[in-house]
């Protein structure tokens, strides 16, 4: 079973300015994160613009990561859907590609009950890809108490969850009557922060890491704070949480990956647009991205 412990990008899907997927780009992207010193990967996902990227363009991004990452990071793909069915077939392709867990993501927009979302993750696990909920209310519109996340932990080849509900009390509680009681039967759950600015709170309880949308850009920095949090290093992860904090706040000014992607584009990195429904951030919210990279030390070319 892989270790879920340390900092996780979200990666982006960087595209051509013709909207075309930059497949080159985005090799590029995978090994500049682990040249950086990430601890895993996680394409495919919100930030990685899913709803909009067509299934043969999914099938060859899956397939560089692997190629890429060659076993030395883990290696964790975004494979929600709001049909199950949908679901399962994502989570197949990326066990037969080579993936090492499954980012499986609360199903939106239909807004499942308890028993249906039970089922859900049942359907996932029984995939034999470790699975990792992602409950996000924010953008599902269902969140996943902690007395039903207990119930989904205690499936076969559940090993974590990326909690990005925004509610600190709920993370504690995840920690404390989910994750430690598991890790004292040896069957270790990972409670993985979603949201970069809750990540010190996350790991000062006891959380094991993040998936971050920030490290997209700053992937050292972003495993340096996750490194000093778990070795109980709280005046680093201090500093370098404020050092970030600016460009936590921007990154979310417009929705993600909107502020991401245009400032990767401006570092030279690859990144490119974002695809229609999201369109390019506003001119006011350009200005407030600038300042934030400029306290960073990265300078904004565009």
């Amino acid at each position: 079973m892989i270790q879920l412990r340390g900092a996780f990008t979200a990666l982006i899907t960087p595209m051509t300015e013709s909207g075309a997927v930059d497949y080159e780009g985005f090799r590029r992207l995978v090994e500049f994160q682990i040249a950086e010193g990430v601890g895993g990967l996680v394409p495919l996902g919100t930030t990685g613009e899913t709803p909009t990227l067509d299934d043969d363009e999914e099938e060859k991004l899956i397939k560089i990561a692997v190629d890429q990452t060659n076993g030395r990071v883990p290696l964790i793909i975004g494979t929600g859907s709001n049909s199950t069915r949908h679901m399962v077939g994502y989570t197949k392709r990326a066990k037969d590609l080579g993936a090492d867990a499954a980012l499986v993501v609360t199903p939106y927009y239909n807004k499942p009950n308890d028993s249906g979302l039970l089922r859900h993750f049942e359907a996932a696990a029984e995939t034999g890809l470790p699975v990792i909920v992602y409950n996000i209310a924010g953008r599902t519109g269902r969140n996943i108490p902690p007395a039903l996340l207990e119930t989904i932990s205690q499936m076969p080849g559940v090993i974590g969850v990326k909690e990005a509900s925004g509610d600190i009390a709920q993370i504690e509680t995840v920690i404390r009557e989910i994750a430690v009681p598991r890790q004292a039967e040896g069957r270790p759950f990972a409670v993985l922060s979603g949201d970069d600015s809750l990540t010190l709170p996350l790991l000062a309880l006891g959380g094991d890491g993040v998936v971050s949308v920030i490290s997209n850009l700053v992937p050292r920095k972003v495993a340096a704070l996750t490194t000093a949090g778990l070795a109980g290093d709280f005046a680093e992860c201090r500093r370098l949480h404020r050092e970030l904090s600016g460009f936590m706040k921007a990154a979310f000014i417009e929705t993600n990956p909107v502020p991401i992607k245009t400032a990767m584009t401006w570092a030279g990195l690859p990144g490119g647009p974002v695809r229609l429904p999201l369109g390019p951030l506003s001119k006011r919210n350009c200005e407030t991205l600038k300042a934030a990279l400029a306290d960073l030390g990265i300078r904004a070319e565009n």
